[in-house]
């Protein structure tokens, strides 16, 4: 059997303690990834979650370990308490062949002396997330000198959660010579930007394409020339994605939709080359936190972007580079999910679709303009609102301490606040749209690490 895990380099006890765990044959993830792991080789691995990735790196990092010596020699980072909880579990039963091999979980929401304790008598492998695993390395009670494994476990949604300056610091106090596991459901532009940051050549692995072409539905639509901004509207309220990206081939478009569509109440951003890189940041944090509808951006702008959902994607023009067409509709429909790439076409623009055509082999499909008709009530309003907190990285705020202000101080639940990011200077915080004005005044009178803060909502 070719994905037999016995034509694997594996030591018989691990051998036999797979099947007793019911191991028979390996998924296609462990199949990909384990024979470049085991030979050593950075790994950046597409997979979701249950495809069975935890076995992957885990069986990597015991193969690289020496029972014997009571260092801590892999380090495993994961973006909730949640699933290092499953993570810590999964390695302890693969490890059941080993002898004694000690495995600490190290994260927020539990008493640090504890852990002191635990990582004072020795450990072998250590689970945990970023901000906990990095008190630790301030305190000097974690030492990495032995470290050979460092995993990077769910990378996008730890991205997500604003931890990407946290990984790196982590890594940079990880021996040179170590081997590092990345592992992300989705491939958004930070994990390139991660990986370059500290990995050595990696080998990259991916199990199922991140968009079939039948993943993303496309329908084009014939427009004149005056009738394109009226048209996205339409779009809008008869589709009503949740978020859009809506490519224009120049600035003065760009503004153009952005002012007619905030005319209309819908929450629109532009994005285009002279922003400060301040007012950038923003408009990309709440792009990518739901707290804005629709960003309309150029090619040029937009590059670099990383949003790991879109639900919708809007061609106001037409491009002339059939190339950069496929890259701007890519950016929906990934994960398995169903993506809408919606186009506009003038008379003089058919010529660049038939360049689309020859490049996607496949005919376009034309809709009526006159078929759209209004599905909901009122613009498009965005699920959250950003509340900008004057303070960041230096003053040593770190997502965990807005978490905790917000939930364990003020008492709102988790599922209310989104995502938390933390610049140099700033630090910006989805909340539901429901408690934003509350949230924003509540925490304007409380604190944040000890300090009093200042707040404010950020509205168009």
């Amino acid at each position: 059997m070719t994905d037999s895990f016995s034509r694997l380099p594996l030591n018989p006890a691990t051998l036999a303690n797979l099947e007793r765990l019911g191991y028979l044959a390996m998924t296609p993830i462990q199949a990909a990834s384990l024979p470049p792991a085991l030979l050593g080789k950075d790994i950046i691995a597409q997979a979701k979650t249950g495809s069975g990735k935890t076995a992957a790196f885990a069986l990597t990092l015991l193969a690289n370990l020496n029972a014997r010596r009571f260092a801590v020699q892999s380090l495993v980072l994961c973006p909730t308490r949640e699933l290092a909880d499953q993570v810590t579990t999964e390695i302890r039963r693969l490890a059941r062949a080993e002898d004694n091999i000690k495995v600490v979980t190290l994260c927020g929401g539990v008493p640090l002396r504890g852990q002191l304790a635990t990582l004072e008598h020795g450990a072998h492998i250590v689970v945990g997330t970023p901000g906990r695993v990095m008190d630790h390395l301030e305190r000097e009670s974690l030492k990495l000198d032995a470290m050979n494994t460092l995993v990077l476990d769910e990378a996008d949604r730890m991205l997500d959660m604003g931890f990407f300056e946290d990984i790196v610091t982590v890594a940079k106090q990880c021996p040179k010579t170590r081997q590092t596991l990345l592992f992300s459901a989705t491939y958004p532009e930070g994990i390139a930007k991660l990986a370059a940051q500290f990995m050595r050549e990696p080998v990259t692995i991916k199990v199922e394409a991140q968009h079939a072409g039948g993943q993303i539905a496309q329908r084009w639509y014939e427009v004149k020339n005056s009738e394109r901004l009226k048209a996205v509207s339409l779009l809008l309220n008869h589709f009503r994605p949740a978020s859009t990206l809506a490519f224009c081939n120049t600035k003065a478009r760009c503004r153009e939709l952005a002012e007619a569509l905030k005319a209309e109440g819908v929450s629109a951003l532009a994005l285009y080359g002279e922003l400060e890189q301040r007012e950038r940041d923003q408009v990309l944090v709440r792009f990518a936190n739901k707290s804005c509808s629709v960003l309309v951006a150029t090619d040029v702008a937009a590059r670099g972007l990383d949003i790991a959902s879109l639900a919708a994607v809007v061609n106001v023009d037409v491009t002339p580079d059939a190339e950069v067409h496929i890259h701007r509709i890519g950016r929906t429909g990934r994960a398995g999910e169903e993506g809408l790439a919606l186009n506009l076409v003038s008379m003089d623009e058919m010529g660049y679709v038939g360049r689309i055509e020859v490049l996607q082999g496949r005919e376009s499909e034309w809709h009526k303009l006159e078929e759209l008709t209004p599905a909901g009530k009122g613009p498009l309003a965005p699920p959250m609102v950003t509340l900008h907190i004057q303070g960041g990285r230096k003053e040593k705020i770190r997502p965990g301490d807005v978490l905790g202000a917000l939930t364990a101080d003020l008492g709102y639940k988790r599922e209310q606040i989104g995502k938390i990011d933390v610049n140099e200077f700033s630090t910006y915080v989805a909340v539901e749209r429901a408690i934003a004005h509350e949230a924003a005044s509540r925490l304007n009178a409380g604190r944040i690490k000890g300090k009093s803060v200042k707040v404010r909502q950020l509205d168009d």
